[in-house]
């Protein structure tokens, strides 16, 4: 696995719209790019970040904005302006070699993860999930946002499950942690391999492509062993299985030793009883599995870095992640 340079005091952060732009929320993206000025980094925008509507630009115009800041020798680090639906458009224009000859640290979450996935397991080259440029605006910050800015820097810490989470996103004006947080495992179990993930909303979407690789990328660590997470936006348990049966029958689940699933944003189930939880004992059987990990759309949340070699220790409701660039 090729682990690009971190970023260092006087460094240059490129910011750039594969998805959505930060129109709609520009108040939270201005408080999040003062967070790193403040911090002495420069910022560098790419001319669709603040854009507005269901994609900053043309897929095409995307994808030449990402290769403007991969061949910028300032930039050292890369965050997607936003989530958003339609950042697949723009994986066709996306020239991968040119990244594989100027590797940088490309960081995400949400519909950013084809991007993200697709290097990663295409091309051996690690990136970070978790955060986008809007998702630093707390004030004061809280612990999970400083470990996002630590491991950027190359501090890679342990990251422990938080004590409550904030359950409904959309409907406060300020983060409202109130909810008790308990990761529910099939078995108390500590497990290490090599990890990969990201939204599986959008994973789903690289299934039969061309940009495929997963079976390439499990083939080459299956030593290791694979770790996978899954950012579950809005998929219905019902989807989610069988989405996850349509990946095992596609083969890439075929050195899984654990499965980790962040806590779903819209949960829902058209047949009573049937619970996420359920869906992946349903799947992996005896391989241990565990639900609402602090990973994904609801914060706090951790920050994973694709392609790294993990351990995972879940222990009566709580969880630990350890992350090593080998």
């Amino acid at each position: 696995m090729q682990y690009p340079k971190f970023i260092d005091k006087d460094s240059t952060i490129g910011i750039v719209a594969m998805s959505s732009g930060v129109g709609s929320r520009l108040d939270d993206y201005l408080k999040s790019i003062s967070t790193f000025t403040d911090r002495g980094y420069k910022i560098l925008e790419t001319d669709s970040v603040r854009n507005t509507g269901i994609a900053s630009n043309t897929g095409e115009v995307r994808a030449k904005e990402l290769d403007t800041l991969i061949n910028n020798k300032e930039v050292d680090l890369i965050i997607n302006a936003a989530g958003g639906d339609l950042c697949l458009e723009s994986i066709p224009y996306i020239d991968f070699n040119n990244i594989v000859n100027n590797k940088k640290w490309i960081m995400g979450a949400s519909d950013p993860t084809s991007i993200l996935y697709v290097l990663t397991t295409g091309y051996d080259i690690s990136t970070i999930y978790g955060f986008n440029s809007t998702s630093f605006d707390d004030r004061p910050l809280h612990l999970c946002q400083e470990n996002a800015l630590e491991v950027i820097k190359g501090n890679i810490i342990r990251q422990h499950s938080f004590d409550k989470y904030e359950l409904n996103p959309f409907t406060n004006d300020e983060r409202v942690l109130d909810t008790p947080v308990k990761w529910i495992s099939n078995k108390d179990f500590k497990v290490s391999g090599r990890i990969i993930g990201g939204c599986i909303d959008v994973l789903r979407n690289l299934l039969g492509t061309p940009y495929d690789y997963t079976n390439k990328f499990i083939e080459k660590y299956k030593d290791d062993g694979i770790i996978w997470y899954f950012d579950n936006f809005a998929l219905s348990v019902e989807d989610f299985y069988l989405t996850l049966l349509q990946m095992k029958m596609s083969g890439w689940f075929k050195y899984t030793k654990a499965v980790i699933l962040g806590r779903v944003c819209f949960p829902k189930s058209f047949n009573e009883g049937f619970e996420y939880s359920d869906a992946l004992v349903r799947i992996f059987e005896d391989i241990p599995v565990v639900s609402e990990a602090c990973i994904g759309h609801l914060f706090p949340k951790m920050v994973i870095i694709n392609g790294s070699y993990a351990t995972i220790d879940v222990t009566k409701g709580r969880g630990i992640i350890d992350l090593e660039l080998k």
